[in-house]
């Protein structure tokens, strides 16, 4: 959002409409004038002006005559255009897609809804949910509001863009293998991948159903908090329960797989984040952790035969109509042997209580970063740029793919800038429904360090 509006978090702004500081149309105003402003980053793929602004003039006259209608009153917010609102066109990130109507609306837009949110778009994605760059053969690539030369992170490519150029103060993205936390990373944001089943999925454009979970993206970890609140219905008020301090929170620092290969700022990032975190009050300790490469391989066992089983009268009937790193990988699912897949799904399970013997019987929270290497430019990752293209792409969600075999949940928080001015992103894993956790130790976090005070250059 525009001028001074651009400095409140969904937080700050959501209680500033509500004491009548700020209309919701003037927040809706200047979200739909940034979005027309950053059109160049392309992370909105469709903007609803008239029906946002109408919106918006009705909740202001709604608190005028009987006070705010709940937590997110008047708030513009925007999602990954693959939330199906009844009526409305839901493309998917697809050729395929692009004109269908959805017959029915997604729980959690509709939870939105009666929180008082006002939708002023669709956000860009990677196509079906595939691809973890903010590339679309379809829709063109998402820019980095840091450097849009750089990689925005995908899937929920737009949804990080959006929120890290001030667009909205929040976004819905969905999350398989990273594709919430790696945006949040490389766009300098806040977004949590919540315990796999916490919220509900219907409504939802299904990539894996093994492994699919809707999470938030916003500029603090406090902001987070209020929106998974009304997401998951009002069962808990995660903002109002979040710790003033880490004392008694034991954090783990996990060696092998998740220490290996880091590049030299990440790693400097990462030991002053526990750093920073050790003086917050937390201990933090070593912890050894399974062996992550299997579950990030076991991943690819669980979700590529589920896309492409999803996506099979398509694939028979039109191939050509996919991008074609998409075709490709959908094809490569089908290519899985079914016994790899369910012995996969099936020792998910065992998986998960080993780690929770493990690692989680000496911590409440294990921290990693969210990628091993720098934000790339994008040209690295063209379809056409090779070997290394493959090297780099399949890198991005090496420390994300097996939190998301687990079911376990995570949040993504900034933890500094490398020396190109683009962020780097903490990752925080806690126990199965413990997202509390999580939004305390990166509200704490966060308060300390300011890094989410950084502006990035395309912001007003």
């Amino acid at each position: 959002m525009s001028d001074a509006l651009a400095d409140l978090d969904l937080v700050a702004l959501a209680d500033a409409i509500a004491a009548g500081d700020v209309t919701a149309e003037a927040a809706t105003s200047s979200a739909l004038e940034a979005a027309t402003r950053h059109s160049a980053l392309n992370a909105v793929v469709r903007l609803d002006p008239e029906g946002a602004l109408e919106a918006a003039r009705a909740a202001d006259r709604r608190r005028a005559a009987s006070g705010v209608s709940g937590p997110l009153h008047g708030v513009p917010l925007a999602h990954k255009d693959m939330f199906y609102r009844a009526g409305r066109v839901t493309g998917c990130g697809s050729i395929i897609r692009r004109d269908f109507v959805a017959t029915t609306t997604s729980s959690l837009l509709e939870r939105l809804d009666v929180a008082g949110a006002i939708e002023i778009g669709q956000l860009h994605m990677a196509e079906f949910a595939m691809g973890p760059t903010g590339h679309n053969a379809h829709l063109g690539r998402c820019g980095n509001p840091w450097n849009p030369a750089a990689i925005s992170g995908g899937s929920s490519s737009g949804s990080g863009a959006a929120v890290g150029a001030r667009i909205v103060a929040g976004a819905l993205g969905s999350d398989t293998g990273g594709s919430v936390r790696l945006p949040a990373a490389l766009c300098g944001v806040v977004g949590l991948k919540p315990t796999h089943g916490l919220l509900p999925q219907d409504g939802m454009m299904p990539l894996s159903e093994s492994l699919d979970t809707a999470g938030p993206l916003a500029r603090s970890s406090r902001s987070v908090a209020r929106l998974l609140g009304v997401l998951t219905g009002g069962a808990c008020d995660y903002e109002a329960a979040l710790a003033q301090d880490l004392r008694g929170i034991t954090i783990g620092r996990p060696t092998g797989y998740f220490a290996e290969d880091l590049d030299p700022p990440v790693a400097t990032a990462f030991d002053d984040a526990l750093r920073c975190l050790a003086d917050l009050g937390a201990r933090v300790v070593d912890v050894a952790f399974p062996d992550g490469e299997q579950y990030a391989e076991m991943a690819a066992l669980v979700w590529a035969p589920e896309a492409a089983a999803q996506h099979l009268s398509w694939l028979r009937d039109r191939p050509g109509d996919y991008g074609p790193q998409v075709r490709n990988r959908l094809l490569h699912g089908l290519a899985i042997p079914a016994v790899h897949h369910v012995l996969a799904r099936r020792l998910r399970g065992s998986h998960l209580a080993a780690v929770l013997a493990g690692p989680f019987s000496l911590c409440d929270v294990i921290a990693t970063p969210a990628m091993r290497t720098v934000t790339p430019i994008a040209s690295a990752v063209e379809a056409d740029s090779g070997p290394a293209m493959d090297r780099v792409v399949g890198g991005l969600s090496a420390l994300t793919r097996p939190v998301s075999y687990l079911g376990l949940p995570a949040l993504v928080t900034p933890m500094g800038h490398d020396a190109r001015g683009l962020p780097m992103g903490l990752q925080l894993i806690a126990r199965p429904q413990d997202e509390q956790s999580l939004l305390t130790i990166g509200a704490c976090f966060e308060a300390a360090t300011r890094h989410l005070d950084r502006r990035p250059p395309s912001a007003p």
